[in-house]
């Protein structure tokens, strides 16, 4: 049995078995006010129900379908953003980068970096996120194994840092479609580390648009819970006031009016997960 490793950030501790943790936001900053008004519903959501919470949101989506895309603000103004959303709400942030010089400056704010899917093998990405010493979140490949993860993870321990989460978000099965196995999520966590269920990513339908891709967020209850149901450190999610307008990847998000009884469903599932003796489970069993 491979040991789990814990990992503490602000006043709580992100592991397979302690409490989730929540990871949720937008997917791409649109405007401050709307990066405030999300924020701020998460925050007194994940106060009520007792989750420690992390902000996402990414200040540019360098992977966009079309070159006509939004994007987001850029990172200069989209740091900005995040910093005020981090001091208004006394909560930490995470947010992605796609070159290496973004990492020290995105550091300096955002208290989780995350390493993109798409890009999760470019060592350079790699080594540069592992010398800001920040907590990594390392997104699974839709591309790759479960076991594979392994690799990426060396990849940053030998770059001298084990400050890492590792990402389940779906795996290619044939054209436009994600997903899910369950048993990868074991998989991956015999590699040690905290896993987090990036929800909202694992819905995308990949390429089912023109110029974008589709999704299912009709599905992202039944997803969220199948995947605590693995007893895992957190979920990963993206909401939106209005999914139907979202400038990028709408098709997938929660809708901002769901995330209360969204949250109450998840907490009570994970304390009866994370409750679960597997010793009394087999007297049960056998009685």
């Amino acid at each position: 049995m491979v040991q789990q490793k814990v990992i503490g950030l602000k006043n709580f501790e992100i592991g397979n078995e302690k409490d989730f943790v929540l990871f949720a936001g937008l997917n791409v900053l649109e405007s401050r006010d709307m990066a405030l008004r999300v924020a701020g519903v998460l925050a007194e959501a994940c106060e009520k129900f007792h989750i420690p919470f992390v902000f996402k949101a990414s200040f540019d989506k360098a992977n966009r379908s079309s070159i006509n895309s939004y994007r987001g603000p850029g990172m200069e103004l989209g740091i900005k953003i995040l910093d005020e959303v981090k001091h208004q709400f006394d909560v930490p942030i995470i947010t992605d980068i796609h070159e290496p010089n973004q990492a020290h400056p995105v550091s300096e704010v955002a208290d989780v970096l995350q390493l993109p899917a798409f890009l999760a093998r470019q060592t350079d990405l790699v080594t540069s996120l592992a010398k800001t010493g920040a907590l990594i979140n390392i997104k699974k490949p839709q591309f790759i194994a479960p076991r594979e993860v392994r690799h990426i993870v060396e990849k940053f321990k030998e770059a001298g840092n084990e400050k890492l989460m590792v990402c389940e978000r779906g795996t290619c099965f044939g054209y436009h479609n994600l997903v899910v196995d369950m048993l990868g999520f074991q998989v991956m966590k015999e590699i040690g580390f905290p896993l987090i269920f990036d929800v909202t990513h694992s819905l995308q339908e990949p390429g089912a648009r023109s110029d974008s891709a589709g999704g299912r967020g009709q599905y992202v209850f039944q997803l969220a819970r199948a995947g605590l149901a693995q007893k895992i450190a957190g979920l990963f999610l993206e909401v939106h006031p209005n999914p139907h307008e979202a400038l990028c990847d709408g098709p997938c998000a929660l809708a901002l009016e769901k995330v209360v009884p969204f949250l109450q469903q998840m907490k009570a599932l994970d304390v009866l997960i994370k409750n679960f003796d597997n010793d009394t489970m087999i007297e049960a069993g056998r009685a």
